[in-house]
């Protein structure tokens, strides 16, 4: 029987992804509760964290938003938050490392902040940022030049959602050639960001122009959409490819 017969019920039978133990570990969530619009409470947040260790996971590095005009995430506020969760996690013996970063959204305080260099990144100086999905940024490429001028990596959070490069994959082309690394959300290939979506991961994935993938969990809805995923193919020669850069955050 897989892990997610486990963790959600179910018959067993053949199945091509058995758990994540082999991406070893999930750099995109939502987690510390309160914060944006991710986990509400300090219990939603041990339901993902105990259903992710199961799924396989073996550190968790969540997300939490920082934009200027919604979500005006601190360092400080953020790995206050994080310290009450490795508590919480600890009292209720949930055994999987957890760190925190930021999902940064390009607007004018993300480009100060880099300015100031008080940011927060993972492994070798990785820097997750997103932006519109509907508006390119009037000057992405000079942002990025900012990032990297400053000694960061940028790293695109979920590059196929972004419909305004749907229509010309050379979009996408000239930011992997400008060296910004892609991450992919695994709902994608749920279908739960539409066909269009799970579309372009897979053509992102054919191209080998994917470094990380990510669950992008705010609850456990998300959590859940794991099931429908464990038989792609597609996403299971992806794990198999030694491509993917999450393993090495351990």
């Amino acid at each position: 029987m897989s892990i997610f017969s486990n963790i959600f019920g179910g018959g067993a039978g053949k199945k091509h992804i058995n758990d994540f133990a082999d991406v070893g570990v999930d750099m995109h969530s939502h987690m510390i509760p309160g914060i944006d619009d991710g986990a509400k409470t300090m219990e939603d947040s041990l339901k993902m964290l105990r259903a992710m260790q199961n799924l396989g996971y073996k550190k968790i590095i969540t997300s939490p938003h920082v934009m200027g005009d919604f979500y005006r995430n601190t360092t400080e506020i953020i790995l206050s938050g994080l310290e009450n969760v490795r508590h919480a996690a600890k009292e209720a013996k949930i055994d999987i490392e957890i760190d925190a970063i930021a999902e940064y959204y390009l607007d004018e305080n993300f480009l100060e902040l880099i300015k100031k260099r008080d940011l927060l990144t993972f492994g070798k100086n990785y820097l997750l940022f997103e932006m519109s999905y509907v508006n390119k940024y009037s000057n992405l490429q000079g942002a990025i030049f900012e990032m990297k001028l400053a000694g960061y990596k940028p790293v695109l959070a979920h590059p196929e959602r972004y419909s305004f490069m749907y229509e010309d994959f050379k979009e996408y082309e000239q930011l992997y050639d400008f060296e910004v690394y892609f991450q992919l959300n695994l709902g994608s290939f749920a279908g739960h960001y539409g066909p269009k979506a799970k579309e372009i991961a897979y053509k992102l994935i054919k191209n080998k122009m994917v470094d990380f993938i990510g669950s992008d969990a705010h609850h456990m809805r998300h959590v859940g959409l794991y099931p429908k995923i464990q038989e792609d193919k597609v996403l299971k020669g992806l794990i198999d490819s030694g491509l993917l850069r999450n393993a090495k955050l351990l």
